[in-house]
């Protein structure tokens, strides 16, 4: 076995199954699991998809809402044990 397909067969065990399926442009909300000290809360964070990096375990999504005016980008890795949750919310048509 090659070590590239050893590393696929590792990561494959990581990855998570239940993720929706999103695009650039989504309105999504992203729940992450902050730790501060000793306990743990949930945050969500909503906003729009602007760059989707797809690279197996290593995938990641920029989510840019708009706070005070400002935008601000954040990424997250969608197969992150911290990500609870990615919803994609509905377009209001």
């Amino acid at each position: 076995m090659k070590l590239s397909q050893l590393v696929k067969s590792i990561e494959s065990d990581f990855l998570k199954k239940d993720l929706p399926a999103f695009n650039v442009g989504n309105l999504v909300n992203v729940n992450v699991l902050i730790q501060e000290s000793n306990k743990k809360r949930l945050q969500s964070y909503q906003g729009t998809i602007t760059s989707q990096h797809k690279a197996g375990l290593n995938s990641t999504i920029t989510v840019r809402r708009v706070s005070k005016g400002v935008g601000v980008d954040r990424i997250f890795p969608i197969h992150s044990p911290d990500i609870q949750s990615i919803e994609v919310v509905p377009s209001k048509k």
